[in-house]
């Protein structure tokens, strides 16, 4: 079965940091791009970044590049969302995707497996 499960989400003031984790399981984890995505009340679920295991290619989004990393721990089958300087405009819930075709798509669709998601609320 497979399975994405986040962790790390909060509430943080402006300025502050996170770091989200997803745990995977369930399929080859060094075979699998995984994506971050958020999603805000009311708005559409946007791409954030996204790492290829097979080869550590990475794609971050412009409206959070220079604040976020992306790294992944193959031993662990983790993948971590780095965030700081965090702003109001980053609060969302954070969901991790994973897509076995390795494209490291800036869409939804692209991904076929969904963790459930963790808030993160950023105060000002």
């Amino acid at each position: 079965e497979v399975q994405l499960v986040e962790s790390g989400g909060g509430l943080v003031q402006a300025g502050g940091s996170l770091r989200l984790s997803c745990a995977a399981s369930g399929f080859t984890f060094d075979d699998t791009a995984i994506g971050w995505f958020r999603q805000a009340p009311g708005k559409e679920r946007e791409g954030v970044s996204c790492i290829r295991n097979s080869d550590g290619s990475i794609y971050i989004a412009n409206s959070v590049k220079g604040r976020v990393t992306i790294a992944s721990d193959n031993a662990k089958n983790t993948v971590y969302l780095q965030m700081n300087s965090l702003k109001p405009e980053d609060t969302a819930v954070y969901y991790c995707a994973a897509d076995p075709r390795r494209r490291c798509g800036k869409w939804d669709f692209e991904y076929d497996y969904w963790g459930q998601g963790t808030q993160v609320t950023v105060s000002f």
